[in-house]
């Protein structure tokens, strides 16, 4: 199968350097310092949990949100455009077509495409290594979400980006997000914008400026706080738990593992080893029973032509 190969994500076939027991080094440039902006929407969203256990903020309308959000802004803007698409290259999308997607991914609050996609392929070049930046085993908290509350000085300047993403930033869209950090305004956005819905629409139902307030609390903390909370432990556990517990079809060099339940809440981002083995094939499961409903939605998208270049591997007789 021909591959088109990303800016610096070879790995070279040495393993991985670990202690005795089996524990990495933080990464160079680990310091002290917490990155407080990420810190404090971390504390804010998981301090909100206790709101869905209150009556008032309950409906149905915003319960059903949280999934229909998961599978538009995580499996399509996350697992299908900034990992399948802008990280790898595993497929082709009309422009158009990927900057909305792109828009899509930015509602999870999981940073620019350029720094997502530099991240991401700086993990594949040391995975598990400790130039890792997110290997859990440095400790399964950091793998998880410490790696994105403590400052990591060697991802902190442009030649980070021009290393790891420079096909990216060369796309205007995708410079003036990094630049001005839209990401961050884009994500308000929506969450204004699901509020207002909501609000109007329980206004309307109820014929009461109280109904459309509480129906326009119930989309906030259902369509977008407790969504956003799922969207990120579901893909945070891609980097922590698919490299600690799962099964291998490969023998990678790495630890990277699959892990059922964790495709199954990532649309298939889960067959982790089988991703790891083939970087740049846009299909992760590879056994038939391995479902990967994010590739489904690419096929769907090849089929009305709106995908093309799709690279896939074909899972040989001897696995």
């Amino acid at each position: 199968m021909p591959t088109r190969q990303n800016p610096q994500v070879d790995a070279s076939s040495a393993a991985p350097e670990k202690s005795v027991d089996g524990q990495l080094p933080y990464p160079d440039g680990v310091g002290h310092r917490v990155i407080w902006s990420y810190t404090i929407p971390f504390i804010l969203f998981h301090a909100a949990i206790p709101l869905a256990f209150i009556p008032w903020f309950f409906s149905w309308s915003g319960l059903l949100l949280l999934p229909i959000a998961h599978f538009f802004f995580d499996w399509i803007g996350i697992g299908l455009c900034y990992h399948r698409t802008l990280t790898h290259r595993g497929l082709l999308l009309p422009k158009w077509l990927e900057r909305i997607f792109v828009v899509f991914g930015l509602c999870n609050l999981m940073d620019s495409p350029a720094r997502w996609v530099a991240i991401h392929r700086k993990h594949h070049q040391h995975a598990d290594e400790q130039p890792d930046p997110h290997s859990p085993h440095v400790t399964l908290w950091w793998g998880h979400m410490g790696w994105l509350i403590q400052e990591n000085q060697s991802m902190s300047n442009i030649d980070f980006y021009h290393k790891y993403a420079p096909d990216v930033l060369r796309d205007p869209f995708y410079f003036v997000i990094e630049k001005y950090k839209l990401w961050i305004f884009v994500y308000l956005a929506q969450a204004v914008i699901l509020t207002t819905i909501g609000f109007l629409f329980g206004w309307w139902w109820t014929g009461q400026y109280s109904g459309g307030i509480q129906l326009g609390a119930s989309w906030l903390l259902w369509g977008v706080v407790l969504r956003t909370l799922f969207s990120w432990h579901a893909t945070f556990a891609v980097n922590s738990i698919t490299h600690m517990w799962g099964y291998r079809n490969y023998e990678t060099r790495d630890d990277s593992t699959n892990h059922w339940l964790v495709a199954m809440l990532t649309g298939g981002e889960g067959w982790h080893n089988n991703h790891h083995a083939y970087p740049v094939s846009a299909a992760h499961g590879h056994r038939w029973w391995e479902l990967d409903p994010t590739y489904w939605n690419i096929q769907i998208l090849k089929f009305f032509g709106l995908a093309k270049e799709v690279k896939v591997h074909e899972m040989d007789d001897e696995h």
